[in-house]
């Protein structure tokens, strides 16, 4: 969990959700977003969605450094 807090990585997860997530939202959600029909319940499935790229991210990062630490130099 420390590995997955350091600066470098939070910065580099929350690019990829700022990139990744509102073209996931549109492919999504566009329709209902058009229709102006967002409510709550999809509200909440659109922020959830920002969290999905934020995870992969995180996490593909934190795999990266322990391998690196793991195998050196």
């Amino acid at each position: 969990m420390r590995l997955a807090f350091q600066g470098a990585v939070v910065r580099r997860a929350v690019l990829f959700a700022c990139v990744v997530g509102p073209l996931l939202i549109a492919i999504n959600h566009a329709d209902a977003i058009a229709a102006g029909a967002v409510d709550g319940q999809r509200a909440l499935k659109m922020a959830l969605t920002l969290l999905v790229p934020y995870v992969v991210s995180s996490v593909s990062s934190v795999l990266a450094l322990r391998r690196a630490a793991r195998t050196g130099p």
